[in-house]
C-alpha cells in the first residue's frame, strides 16, 4: 500500500499554502456521505478514519494526509467518518487552492500526485470490492487526475529544461541526481564538463543571435553523443555538462573526445566557407565521480581538469583523477 506520509518538501509546501485548524478529542471533521472540498494534513495529534461496517478503524498520525479527493476534484462524497482522537492541529487545503499549489511548486505537487493517485486507486478499489459501491467517483477522480498529471508532467519538464537549447538545466540536473539516489544508484558515473572558448569574442564581434546559435550547436553535439541513460545539461552561460552512465574511463574519454573533435570539424568547415560562426572551440574536463557524492564534489573534480584544458590553450580534453580529501 502507498504511504500516506508526506515528504519533508510536501509538508513544507502544504504548511505554507494551507490553513491551520485546531481540533479537540471527539471532534467530527466529516461523516461518510458528506460532500467535501478539502484535504487535511496532520501537523500534530491523531485522526481516526471509520469506513463503517466491519472495516477496521484506521488511525493516522503526524505528517499523514487524508481527504485528498476533496482537494483534487472538489465536491467529493466522503467514504469515511473522520474524528479527532486527541487534541491536535491540522493543515487544511481546499480545492480552489489546488491551482495555486501547482503554480507555486509544480515539481513537488507532481511527485505528490503520483503517490496520491496510487493511494486513491488502492483504497477505492478495496472499498468497492468490500462494499460493492459504484465507482463513478473513482472514475471521475482518475479522469481529472489523468488530465492534471499530464499537465503537471509537461510543466515539470519545462521547469527542468533550458529554453534556448532544449537540454536539461541546472535544476533538471539536481532532480536527476536526487532520483538516482532514490533508486539506490551507487556505481561510479562519468562527468564531462564543457566550456566554450572565446565565446565572449563571438558575442562581441557577431552579436547575441550568433552567440545563441553557437550555444545551440554545442547542445546539438551533446545531444548526438548521449546514450539512453546519459544526461546532457546546460549549467548556465556557455557552460555545459554530460553525466555519462559508465564507470569506465575509456567510455567517458570517448564521449569527451567526440565533443571536442566534432567542434574542431565544424570550425574547419567554417574556415573553408567563410561563414559566420556556428561553433567555437570547446575545452572539456572529464572524470569519474561517485554517484552518492554531492554536486560540489563532482564539479570541483571536473573543473580542475577543465581549468587545465583552458590553461593549455583550449580546444582539448583533460582528465582528472579523484581530488585529495580535504577532511
Amino acid at each position: 500500500m502507498t504511504s500516506a506520509i508526506l515528504s519533508a518538501d510536501e509538508f513544507e509546501l502544504f504548511a505554507r499554502m494551507g490553513r491551520l485548524r485546531a481540533v479537540s478529542p471527539g471532534e467530527v471533521l466529516f461523516r461518510r456521505g458528506d460532500s467535501g472540498t478539502a484535504m487535511y494534513v496532520i501537523a500534530r495529534g491523531e485522526i481516526d478514519l471509520d469506513f463503517g461496517d466491519d472495516l477496521q478503524v484506521k488511525r493516522l498520525g503526524p505528517n499523514e494526509f487524508f481527504g485528498e479527493l476533496g482537494l483534487l476534484i472538489g465536491d467529493h462524497a466522503r467514504s469515511a467518518d473522520a474524528i479527532a482522537a486527541c487534541d491536535g492541529q491540522l493543515i487544511e487545503l481546499r480545492h480552489h487552492e489546488f491551482e495555486r499549489l501547482v503554480e507555486h511548486d509544480p515539481a513537488t505537487v507532481s511527485f505528490f500526485l503520483r503517490r496520491a493517485i496510487m493511494r486513491v486507486v488502492y483504497n477505492e478499489q478495496g472499498l468497492i470490492r468490500r462494499l460493492r459501491r459504484r465507482n463513478h467517483d473513482l472514475q471521475a477522480a482518475l479522469d481529472n487526475l489523468h488530465t492534471t498529471t499530464h499537465q503537471l508532467n509537461q510543466t515539470e519538464e519545462l521547469v527542468r529544461t533550458d529554453e534556448l537549447t532544449g537540454l536539461y538545466n541546472r535544476r533538471g540536473l539536481m532532480l536527476h541526481m536526487q532520483e538516482c539516489r532514490e533508486i539506490g544508484l551507487t556505481t561510479a558515473l562519468g562527468l564531462v564538463l564543457v566550456d566554450c572558448d572565446r565565446f565572449k569574442q563571438v558575442n562581441d564581434e557577431h552579436g547575441h543571435l550568433v552567440g545563441d546559435r553557437v550555444l545551440q550547436s554545442v547542445a546539438s553535439i551533446l545531444r548526438a553523443v548521449v546514450g539512453p541513460e546519459d544526461l546532457a545539461c546546460r549549467l548556465g552561460g556557455d557552460e555545459f555538462c554530460l553525466v555519462v552512465a559508465s564507470a569506465r574511463r575509456e567510455d567517458v574519454m570517448r564521449v569527451a573526445s567526440y565533443v571536442v573533435r566534432t567542434a574542431q570539424n565544424l570550425l574547419a568547415m567554417e574556415a573553408e566557407e567563410g561563414i559566420a560562426p556556428l561553433i567555437c572551440p570547446l575545452s572539456v574536463g572529464a572524470c569519474l565521480v561517485e554517484a552518492d557524492a554531492d554536486w560540489n564534489a563532482w564539479y570541483a573534480q571536473a573543473d580542475a581538469a577543465l581549468y587545465r584544458a583552458k590553461r593549455l590553450g583550449g580546444g582539448r580534453v583533460e582528465w582528472q583523477d579523484p581530488l585529495p580529501s580535504t577532511a
